[in-house]
């Protein structure tokens, strides 16, 4: 796809110089083409999932084909597209996995039925960059691997990719599915300060907040606070409505222990001696911090949720 971007970009360059078709820096940009649901469809989750599965309709209609660039997708300007998908993942996250799983597969097949009938289409390697983006970057407030494990599943099995790229969605395919939300999460043993073990398993609560910090990590700091200043919050704790397995995976042990009077003592903190988590790839923790919400049976509600989801989720119950 990358190669093919360069292609487009030449093949434009030379219908400009040759006057052929129309100049796409002669277009003027089409607003984005809005997904209304009908009128009659009146609950709010009908309506959310209709417009999951319809919301790109209009932009990857395949019998339409407006100019395609570094500034347009379709005729619509990039910036436009890119708010739009920002605004979609809200809308999945609305509705079941299975019917976002299933919009997702829809806007994959109508992605790649635009690049099938127009060479020159950038539909496509748009949304596979926007998914990439908002949906899997650790660093995205709007991430869920997930919805992104669907959409990279299918890329890792389509025939039009190099052997590099194929290798990488196939890599991501993989880990994007491990501790799926409603699964089980690995189990795994851990110390505490005093070298006692315990298992993520052996801890038992309606519900279990497994965090992977860093000593020092700016980020976990600003998690800590809000866990330790949020009545809600910490009410849940003291009553054992709520468990937090603050858990280290790296090798500085003493960098952990010197930060240990930061950690809540009502907390359970530990470290992996064994460096499983990481090295055995029973987490696939791309960035500190992680969080994961898990229920009594250890099933995971939230995978490595974006805090400001973790906390709306917690204090709306």
């Amino acid at each position: 796809m990358i190669n093919r971007i360069s292609t487009i970009l030449l093949l434009a360059v030379f219908a400009v110089s040759c006057g052929n078709g129309k100049k796409a820096e002669q277009f003027k940009a089409l607003p984005f083409p809005d997904c209304v649901p009908p009128g009659m469809m009146t609950d709010p989750q009908d309506r959310a999932e209709y417009l999951a599965e319809h919301y790109w309709d209009g932009l990857t209609d395949p019998s339409v084909n407006h100019p395609s660039d570094s500034v347009l997708v379709n005729g619509v300007r990039r910036s436009d597209v890119e708010q739009k998908f920002a605004d979609w993942t809200s809308v999945l996250n609305m509705i079941s996995f299975q019917k976002a799983g299933k919009a997702i597969n829809r806007l994959y097949d109508r992605a790649l039925s635009c690049e099938r009938k127009d060479s020159t289409s950038n539909v496509f390697e748009t949304f596979t960059a926007l998914f990439s983006k908002y949906l899997y970057d650790p660093n995205s407030p709007v991430r869920n691997e997930d919805h992104y494990n669907v959409f990279v599943a299918r890329l890792a099995d389509y025939d039009g990719l190099s052997p590099e790229m194929k290798g990488r969605y196939e890599f991501e395919a993989r880990m994007t599915s491990i501790n799926r939300t409603g699964e089980v999460a690995a189990d795994f043993r851990f110390a505490d300060k005093y070298g006692r073990m315990h298992t993520l398993h052996g801890i038992k609560a309606p519900r279990t907040l497994l965090f992977f910090s860093n000593p020092g990590c700016e980020a976990c700091m600003n998690i800590i606070n809000v866990l330790k200043g949020e009545s809600a919050i910490t009410e849940m704790i003291s009553s054992g409505a709520l468990v937090v397995v603050n858990i280290y995976i790296d090798e500085d042990i003493q960098g952990w222990r010197d930060y240990m009077p930061i950690y809540p003592e009502d907390w359970y903190n530990g470290f992996d001696p064994d460096l499983v988590i990481r090295n055995d790839n029973l987490y696939y923790v791309r960035a500190i911090p992680s969080l994961y919400l898990l229920d009594e049976e250890k099933r995971v509600i939230l995978k490595d949720a974006p805090e400001n989801r973790l906390f709306e989720f917690l204090l709306s119950r």
